[in-house]
């Protein structure tokens, strides 16, 4: 006889389809639909379940209900289900609770579906929510599918109770795992293969973010941020549509059709082309989805960690009310480092009477505190920055200082500069900055997007020369330009990236106004970077003709030898391949490019 869920998986499949354009439109309504049909077979699964078995399945005592994604109603085209049984231990004994779950749970296996199932009692999903953080999350959205639902909303309602409780034990528990993702998965932003799903900004920092909010200890944002999760729904939906399986990973074959399916292929274009517009577009569009996202946790978790310290000396209001008790209540403290920049509890913020509207360098201000002191910078100090009035052309001896500053500040500048260019401060300084912001790298050895890679490239430019000795003030400068602009020039249709980067940094550094010397060594290295590889793989550092040849790249010049090997040798460590893939041993900066690369520097550190 056939089942409940017979054919549900290609239901789900059948429903999901993009209209006849190719376009997936109206997903939230998709999303919905697939939720109710799902909820609705397995009612009746349940009624089947319930009537197959040979005892009677008491109406209390005993209920069925969905969490996770289902309970969400956020269900995908091929997500799995996430099931559970709650029973009160006295209504059945373990044979028959064993029996009536067969008949839930083969019936959905025979189907196709993926099945993440459990069966508990309330004590023991109340111990297991209590000791690990991913299940108590998914308990926080409960659907009560059949039996008894007001056993299912009391476990719900008493994990929840529970959660309020122990929020501010687990506050760290849960921004570590975060963190954890974030080290394991990378920036949405930034990854050209993302997991829209485990992803910095991705959908498993938006369940963050509702699990905050759920704890009471911060409100979440609503509106644009509601929109940015129900579009990156539609992305992992249009994955699951190409791939045909439950998975979050955009790899490369499914981008050119996800982009198409989401309305970003150009019909006016050839096919080539408009595949990698597309690709670029998609890219462009998942980067502003993961920073709207991440921003969200940023701010929330920020909201939560300032109610707990905000909470403890919470009795000084009511001993302002009693003033015998000799209490007042503390005003906030601030640790003024920079005209119009401070540290508070933790977070660089703005110092009292700072105007951005009227300080076109206080944004400048505020990164370099926050690379240098290793702190965040407040989200609503993030967005007062939109405020300062910055122009590209007009930066005077303290802006120029700063902007040398803030690409010192080593590791420190991947966070900062994120955060910064989530308020786009990077395209205003720089408006060619747009050009590559968020642009996926044609080469396979980059995991990363353009823009990012320069960051991190940039962050392992230290001061110290490769023979020991310490870059002066001008040298070093240009080196972290250099490194902030080097791969400006990959843009479609560009041949000779280095050449076009060498094209634009002239004009970028000096309408900024830094010295001459310093535009030629950056646009010298900009345009050579590339140099110390390619000879590396292609000639023989034994001749010393070739010595000569690539000393005269540098216009003989030992320090800018010193700069490009650096430069090297920092572009190579950080196009973040996994280690141990074969695309590292490759391309990436393995221990024989190392000595290879080495073994040409030295060649023409010899010529010199």
């Amino acid at each position: 006889m056939a089942s409940a869920v017979d054919g549900l998986k290609q239901r789900f499949m059948d429903m999901s389809q993009p209209d006849a354009d190719g376009v997936y439109r109206n997903g939230t309504a998709k999303r919905k639909a697939r939720t109710e049909l799902a909820i609705g077979c397995l009612k009746r699964l349940w009624a089947e379940a319930t009537d197959a078995v040979d005892f009677e399945v008491p109406e209390r005592g005993i209920g069925f209900a969905a969490v996770g994604s289902l309970a969400r109603g956020q269900v995908g085209p091929s997500s799995d289900l996430d099931l559970v049984i709650i029973y009160d231990a006295h209504v059945l004994n373990d044979e028959r609770l064993n029996a009536l779950a067969n008949k839930l749970w083969y019936p959905l296996w025979d189907s196709g579906l993926d099945l993440d199932h459990s069966i508990r009692t309330r004590a023991q999903c109340e111990a297991v929510t209590d000791s690990d953080l991913p299940a108590a999350m998914g308990w926080l959205d409960v659907k009560p599918i059949a039996g008894d639902a007001e056993l299912i909303e009391t476990t719900s309602n008493s994990i929840l109770t529970r959660w309020r409780k122990a929020a501010r034990k687990r506050l760290p528990e849960l921004l570590n795992s975060a963190k954890s993702r974030l080290d394991e998965f990378g920036r949405l932003a930034y990854i050209n293969q993302p997991d829209v799903k485990e992803a910095r900004g991705g959908l498993r920092d938006s369940v963050l973010v509702s699990a905050l909010a759920a704890s009471w200890l911060a409100d979440r944002p609503h509106g644009a941020y509601d929109d940015a999760v129900e579009r990156l729904l539609d992305v992992r939906d249009c994955i699951h549509l190409v791939a045909k399986k439950d998975t979050n990973l955009l790899l490369a074959p499914y981008q050119p059709q996800v982009a198409a399916m989401l309305g970003l292929a150009d019909p006016t274009y050839p096919q080539a082309e408009r595949d990698a517009k597309a690709i670029d577009d998609l890219q462009t569009a998942l980067a502003g989805l993961g920073r709207r996202i991440s921003f969200a946790l940023d701010s929330t978790a920020s909201r939560a960690e300032h109610s707990l310290v905000h909470e403890k000396p919470r009795f000084a209001f009511f001993q302002m009310l009693q003033p015998r008790a000799g209490g007042k209540r503390e005003a906030p403290q601030f640790d003024v480092i920079a005209p119009g920049v401070a540290k508070h509890e933790g977070e660089i913020v703005l110092a009292p009477g700072a105007e951005p509207a009227a300080d076109p360098n206080l944004a400048l201000r505020v990164g370099v505190a926050a690379g240098e002191f290793g702190m965040e910078i407040n989200p609503t100090t993030l967005l007062n920055l939109k405020r300062c009035p910055i122009r590209d052309s007009v930066w005077d001896d303290e802006a120029r200082s700063l902007f040398i500053r803030l690409l010192a500040t080593g590791p420190a500048l991947m966070g900062v500069w994120e955060e910064l260019d989530y308020v786009n401060l990077p395209g205003r300084w720089m408006p060619e900055w747009l050009g590559i912001r968020n642009r996926p790298s044609a080469s396979a050895a980059h995991r990363y997007t353009v823009d990012r890679h320069m960051v991190e490239a940039t962050s392992r430019l230290g001061r110290e020369t490769p023979g020991g000795g310490r870059y002066d003030d001008d040298h070093y400068a240009a080196l972290l330009l250099a490194g902030i602009l080097h791969d400006l020039g990959k843009r479609p249709g560009v041949a000779d990236h280095a050449a076009e980067g060498a094209r634009h940094v002239p004009f970028i550094l000096k309408r900024m106004g830094y010295a001459p010397k310093i535009v030629d060594w950056a646009t010298l290295l900009v345009q050579r970077h590339l140099a110390l590889s390619e000879y590396a793989t292609g000639r023989d550092p034994n001749d010393p003709a070739v010595g000569r040849e690539l000393a005269g790249l540098v216009d003989h010049d030992p320090l800018l030898l010193d700069m490009l090997f650096d430069l090297t040798r920092a572009d190579g460590s950080s196009l973040g391949a996994t280690p141990g893939e074969a695309i590292t041993k490759r391309y990436g900066w393995s221990k024989w490019r190392a000595a290879i690369v080495g073994q040409m520097y030295a060649a023409a550190r010899e010529a010199l």
